[in-house]
């Protein structure tokens, strides 16, 4: 009797060493392959060599960020913008505290870190259509000198929003990389986390990230809106003679 009425004592303390699940499994999958498509499209930016790698992956970004935006309307509770988004009075409201020493904890993205995330999302998708459109030629130079801006831009946006998880997590003692990458908090509530982490959805996501690299690698020429490898391959020569 004594080992039975235990039990869910014992299973509370595990859950609680554990932490209380956050993020599901489809922000988290968005989160690192977003990061890695973004770091892949910024590395091979200038290179004619790489080039067909740098479009694949801005192509990449983009079919993510349509993916975030459909999950931020019905994804769990706290992957939708309607749970995370407050406004910049909220975020300058957050920040105040954070420099008076106050960090109060938040399950989800607190405000500021929620008008980062909106601005990453802007962001990536104005340099993917940018980038589009100029390898399609439906502009002219001032195009590809407008998507340079936008990606410089969005490095920055990445580079500032690092500090401030880095920084969030020392003074708040609440790590945010772990967290984003195990989909658990530590000091949430119970009834602040979410039931299912729905790998299902994540899963699909990656695949059908992986799915749109092999295609489009393997098929470039017919995939629509994306340069052929052998106008690639001739913009790579035109440049070499120049």
């Amino acid at each position: 009797m004594n080992e039975t009425s235990a039990f869910p004592a014992e299973r509370s303390s595990r859950q609680s060493a554990r932490g209380v699940l956050v993020w599901d499994f489809p922000v988290r999958v968005f989160h690192w392959l977003l990061a890695l498509n973004f770091a892949i499209a910024w590395i091979t930016a200038e290179s004619e060599t790489w080039r067909l790698v740098h479009v694949i992956a801005g192509y990449s970004v983009a079919a993510l960020v349509a993916f975030r935006l459909l999950w931020g309307l019905v994804g769990t509770r706290h992957a939708r913008f309607g749970n995370f988004v407050r406004g910049p009075r909220a975020a300058l409201a957050y920040l105040k505290d954070s420099l008076r020493g106050q960090h109060p904890r938040h399950a989800g993205h607190n405000p500021a870190g929620a008008l980062a995330i909106v601005g990453l999302l802007a962001l990536a998708a104005l340099t993917a259509a940018s980038g589009w459109a100029f390898y399609n030629e439906l502009g002219g130079e001032w195009l590809g000198e407008l998507h340079e801006v936008l990606a410089n831009a969005m490095l920055g946006l990445v580079l500032l929003h690092l500090a401030a998880v880095l920084v969030t997590s020392v003074l708040a003692r609440d790590n945010l990389v772990k967290a984003m990458w195990t989909g658990r908090k530590q000091a949430v509530e119970r009834q602040d986390g979410i039931k299912r982490p729905w790998r299902g959805i994540g899963v699909v996501l990656l695949v059908a990230v992986l799915g749109l690299w092999w295609f489009q690698w393997t098929d470039a020429g017919n995939t629509v809106g994306l340069p052929s490898a052998s106008r690639l391959a001739g913009e790579r020569h035109h440049h070499d003679e120049d």
